[in-house]
């Protein structure tokens, strides 16, 4: 495959990062307009709904499309959704040639768009840059294959591996609490258990930068969540998910539910909800990633369960902690390609588990 065209599919990629948390159900794609070498055209799809990368791209480079070769990042759709097929859009503008990252896994493209551009002459190539291109859309990835989220595990730890110290609200620094505001803003969903609602009464939106808020999910097997709580009181209440059992007492419930909430109900396992249930269920409202903010509990049952697939712990200089500590695992668990950061005082160390 030519340099340029590599060079094209990386910024490609990078445009499409641009809709992350914004565009699920949906997978985030970018699309390059390619003339003799030269982009002509750029797009992204913003959010669902909204047009398609394809069709972003094609209208920015309008005449200059004919001939030329589309440069996407994810297999163009050839079915009619909430927009009209991408193959139309590709064919109709004069494209002689697609090259993209990956196949599109959802049931009603997957491998259909490539078939139906060949079927209208156009030369299709696939496959250039692809391992990069399925980690940036490994949330849509995820829910369409395996029936469930990408889930983000992030634990901030002292250094003798507690998660508290007592008279401090955060262990991390500014720094830091910035880093996991943008991992906020580019989530579908932030969960966390009732205990981090009953201890912390946290917002779980994003203020330390621009960008939008989340979903916020809680695991509360008895419904337990305050009717004052923060979640619950928010401008937007809908935004705000329980997640109980069955069986929680029905007046709590109705009293949640009459203040706004979302409440779902998910079975029991043996400590709590059913950790696999929970995320499939989020997964049929269309989540596609979720950033795990919950205690030691939650994070070692999602790492036990084999559910949790990238963790994030961010360190801070202290000693003399207080409060559970990530422990209980069977065995250890090695953060495979992992990377780390200083933020400020604090180092973050982040890498793949599954």
């Amino acid at each position: 495959m030519p340099e340029d065209l590599t060079r094209h599919m990386r910024r490609a990629l990078r445009v499409a990062a641009k809709g992350a948390g914004r565009t699920s159900p949906n997978p985030m794609v970018g699309a390059i307009v390619v003339q003799d070498g030269i982009a002509v055209g750029e797009g992204w799809h913003r959010a669902a709904g909204e047009p398609h990368a394809e069709v972003d791209a094609l209208r920015a480079a309008g005449e200059g499309a004919r001939g030329a070769t589309l440069v996407v990042t994810l297999e163009p759709c050839s079915h009619r959704g909430r927009t009209p097929p991408c193959v139309d859009a590709i064919r109709e503008a004069g494209i002689t040639r697609v090259v993209a990252a990956m196949r599109d896994p959802f049931p009603k493209v997957d491998g259909r768009g490539f078939r139906a551009l060949r079927a209208a002459g156009i030369a299709v190539e696939h496959g250039l840059l692809e391992d990069e291109a399925r980690r940036l859309n490994g949330g849509f990835v995820s829910r369409v294959e395996r029936g469930r989220p990408f889930v983000l595990l992030k634990l901030a730890l002292t250094i003798d591996g507690h998660t508290a110290v007592p008279g401090r609200r955060y262990l991390s620094g500014k720094r830091a609490l910035r880093e996991v505001h943008r991992l906020r803003d580019r989530s579908d969903a932030v969960l966390v258990g009732v205990g981090t609602v009953l201890a912390d009464d946290p917002r779980l939106t994003v203020r330390e930068v621009r960008g939008r808020d989340p979903l916020r999910v809680v695991l509360d097997t008895e419904a337990r969540t305050p009717l004052g709580a923060q979640i619950v009181r928010s401008r937007d209440p809908q935004r705000t998910i329980l997640l109980i059992a069955r069986d929680a007492d029905q007046r709590r419930v109705a009293r949640l539910r009459a203040a706004g909430v979302l409440v779902a109900t998910i079975p029991r396992a043996e400590a709590g909800l059913d950790l696999a249930r929970a995320l499939r269920w989020l997964a049929e409202q269309g989540v596609n990633t979720v950033l795990s903010e919950g205690g030691p509990s939650i994070a070692t049952a999602l790492i036990r369960e084999g559910l949790a697939d990238r963790a994030l712990f961010i360190v801070s200089p202290l000693v003399g902690g207080s409060g559970p500590r990530l422990e209980g695992l069977p065995e250890p668990r090695e953060l495979r390609g992992s990377v780390t950061r200083r933020w400020g005082d604090d180092v973050a160390i982040e890498g793949y588990l599954q």
